[in-house]
């Protein structure tokens, strides 16, 4: 674990006294010229960087929790999921008279380099970390820096350093697939398509996975999954190349509720029927999928409660408890009118 870099620290390597530094980073009288860019060098071979609150110069910590999510800012703006998980993190961080940081950036590379520049500043005393990856950086990152994280979600396999003061709070997104595909299945649906997430997130790899697993024990040869940036303009896209096919699907389940939305407009475009020619399922429940026309099935959590959950366990790692794996409650499938008997089926003609 790394020691974040101190004025102490910068005064000892320098050989001055710690008012000397003090004097040179806040640009005071009271040093030479000289004196001042010697200090500046050491600070910057240390990668000291100013503190963001006094009390993280004292030694007392931020009061603060820091949560980065690396999607471009554009498929965010009609998503309610990170809205609620956000809303249930809040509700537990206030009990406590915590605050967080929250920022948006393009990608991981840009995640990783916020931890160090928090972690330099003294910004905050944890994070909780979401979009769990295959091959994933951020946990030896936290681990290096001794910065105490909750994982939102399964993290890929041996991605989290024994040892770590790293906590995962995952649901069973293989469980809530198979779910799907038993609902789909019992109801003729032959041929399935899966409208996926991005690539590299370890929830998308499960969720095709499990599609995967659960159609070859049924059976089922006509199963695909594509994968996507969440937007609604790209699982619009998408649909229109599942439905532009020679044996298009007679069920899409998407990974999020805008893709889902997107994807009942495309048909209706097409002149495709929902339910009675296509059957369409929406993953994360939420206030687009029950004013819809027809309204979405769609599987449903509690996920304001999913990130009150992971801020608590964040918490007690605070406090020192701990580092721990909690299962939460798996999303449960909410049958409504986008579901029906597939066309042609035995059961849609008995």
């Amino acid at each position: 674990m790394r020691r974040r870099p101190t004025i102490k620290d910068i005064a000892r390597r320098a050989g001055v006294s710690e008012s000397a530094v003090s004097f040179a980073l806040n640009d005071r009288p009271g040093v030479s010229a000289a004196t001042r860019e010697r200090i500046r060098r050491v600070a910057d071979q240390l990668g000291w960087l100013p503190s963001a609150a006094a009390r993280a110069l004292s030694g007392e910590g931020s009061a603060t929790v820091g949560l980065v999510l690396a999607r471009p800012a554009r498929t965010l703006g009609v998503e309610s999921f990170f809205l609620q998980l956000v809303s249930g993190v809040q509700e537990a961080l206030a009990v406590r008279g915590l605050g967080l940081l929250f920022q948006v950036v393009e990608d991981v590379d840009a995640e990783c380099a916020a931890y160090r520049r928090w972690w330099a500043e003294h910004r905050v005393d944890g994070l909780l970390v979401v979009d769990p990856r295959e091959d994933d950086p951020r946990p030896a990152l936290l681990a290096e820096l001794g910065l105490p994280a909750v994982i939102v979600g399964a993290p890929g396999a041996g991605t989290v350093p024994s040892g770590a003061a790293i906590s995962c709070v995952r649901a069973d997104d293989a469980a809530a697939m198979a779910s799907v595909v038993d609902q789909l299945h019992d109801l003729g649906h032959r041929r399935v398509a899966h409208v996926a997430g991005v690539a590299e997130l370890a929830h998308t790899r499960r969720r095709i996975a499990s599609l995967r697993a659960e159609a070859a024990r049924r059976g089922l040869r006509e199963v695909t999954s594509v994968t996507t940036d969440y937007s609604d303009a790209q699982g619009a896209e998408a649909t229109r190349r599942l439905l532009s096919g020679e044996r298009p699907p007679t069920a899409i389940v998407y990974d999020n509720d805008v893709m889902a939305v997107a994807g009942l407009a495309v048909a209706a475009e097409r002149g495709v029927s929902v339910p009675h020619a296509l059957s369409i399922v929406a993953w994360d429940d939420s206030a687009l999928c029950r004013n819809t026309h027809p309204t979405l099935t769609a599987l449903t959590r509690d996920t304001a409660g999913f990130g009150r959950h992971a801020a608590e366990e964040l918490i007690a790692l605070l406090d020192g408890g701990p580092a721990r794996w909690v299962e939460d409650a798996a999303p449960r499938l909410m049958a409504r009118e986008s579901t029906a008997v597939a066309p042609g089926s035995r059961r849609s003609l008995s």
